[in-house]
């Protein structure tokens, strides 16, 4: 039986033990969720402004090739942890984790003010604490979440909490590009971006310690290896999809500013204002619908609209074309995210949930590492043949998603059957 099965099966392979830790009552939109919705929110803006990170890595000397390997050397410490994190999760709480993992990422953006060369190691690790620390308080916050409600409402409720990602979404990068339009340096916007973020992200720990404050004692039982929890139940079909889910949401965040600058673009705010828009309305048309059809058909339909909206860059020429491009990615984020999410982390125990979960997002990660390292570099070499190496670029992310997608689907008909 397929990870995409477990939840929808009238027998599904799910342990007893598992079975007995799950909530007998549905909680859903109570206080608790709301400033969880909101923290997230918040935390959520804060890195959407890091859309301007390009113009960071130019301040202090670097070029694309450079941010690809920034970018994909931060998500080496989201990856590394994240498995520690999911065990982490599951022993100390979800709650705990949540807190501290929100407490480092903003000393990580503070941290960036002191950088003063893209070629140093200390923006190397200041990246990978930034995106270590981002892991752990996404991480623990779905785990939170998630275990409040039954199994099959969890697609919904990851999908609810993630609409606050998309307001997020929508919100940072017009803080950046308000920054800008003050006329100052890029220098002096840069640091004032950090500044702010930073803001935002002491809101967000403040709301999460209120939401964990009144959280119970985590039971402590005997587990076995982790190693044995992962090989036994890791739905690798999935962690592929995921990989490539990662892989192609992060292109837009990193790439597209200087796609834009290349391009005469006055700027990237409405990209991300349609983006998160039309994800928001996607994501509260469909919460309802997840448990009723499955997630196989959402993760098809979403890495579709995914493939297609990577085809849709190659035209634009004008700052409105990005409505376009924008639109699609929304609705191919709001439809993978929780359907992968639940589809992965149903073929684990319930009392394994911090861990699946982890492993998830860790595959998420991976997509990241690999595909900013390499799209920056294919940009970078793709310019000393063409005047078109973003188009190309963008052409050829989506033959990779095409591929994913007809693997996906072949994969997930064969367990069908």
């Amino acid at each position: 039986m397929s990870a995409l099965d477990v939840e929808n099966s009238p027998n599904p392979q799910i342990p007893r033990t598992s079975q007995a830790v799950a909530p007998t009552e549905f909680h859903g939109y109570d206080r608790i969720f709301w400033l969880a919705y909101l923290s997230n929110g918040l935390m959520t803006m804060a890195n959407a402004s890091m859309v301007r990170y390009a113009d960071f890595v130019n301040v202090v000397g670097g070029e694309e090739r450079q941010l690809g390997l920034i970018v994909g050397f931060g998500m080496i410490g989201s990856i590394i942890i994240r498995l520690a994190l999911g065990e982490a999760i599951d022993r100390c709480g979800a709650a705990r984790v949540w807190l501290w993992s929100s407490l480092v990422y903003l000393v990580s953006l503070l941290l960036h003010l002191t950088v003063t060369t893209a070629y140093g190691v200390e923006i190397f690790l200041i990246r990978l604490l930034m995106q270590a620390s981002l892991a752990g308080f996404s991480g623990s916050s779905i785990t939170f979440v998630a275990l409040r409600v039954p199994l099959p409402r969890m697609a919904e409720m990851v999908g609810a909490l993630g609409t606050s990602g998309f307001i997020g979404i929508m919100l940072g990068p017009l803080l950046g590009d308000w920054l800008a339009s003050s006329g100052d340096s890029r220098a002096i916007v840069v640091d004032r971006l950090f500044l702010i973020a930073a803001g935002l992200a002491l809101c967000s720990t403040s709301v999460a310690w209120f939401v964990t404050s009144d959280s119970p004692p985590t039971i402590h039982r005997r587990r076995p290896n982790l190693w044995h929890v992962v090989t036994r139940y890791h739905p690798l079909v999935l962690s592929i999809t995921a990989a490539a889910m990662g892989a192609g949401l992060s292109i837009p965040m990193t790439f597209l500013r200087p796609f834009a600058v290349e391009a005469h673009l006055e700027n990237v705010g409405l990209f991300f204002v349609v983006y998160a828009g039309v994800g928001l309305v996607t994501r509260v048309a469909t919460a309802a619908h997840f448990s009723r059809f499955g997630n196989r058909m959402w993760i098809i339909a979403g890495l579709i609209t995914m493939t297609i909206s990577f085809l849709s860059y190659i035209p634009v020429t004008r700052t409105w074309h990005l409505v376009f491009p924008g639109a699609i990615a929304g609705v191919a984020h709001a439809l993978l995210f929780p359907a992968v999410m639940a589809a992965g982390t149903a073929a684990f125990p319930r009392r394994y949930l911090g861990v699946a979960t982890s492993l998830i997002l860790a595959t998420f990660d991976i997509g990241m590492l690999l595909g900013a390292p390499i799209v920056g570099a294919f940009i970078r070499e793709a310019k000393h043949h063409t005047t078109a190496a973003y188009p190309i670029t963008f052409a050829a992310t989506a033959a990779a998603i095409g591929c994913v997608t007809v693997l996906f689907c072949c994969s997930s008909a064969g367990r069908a059957k």
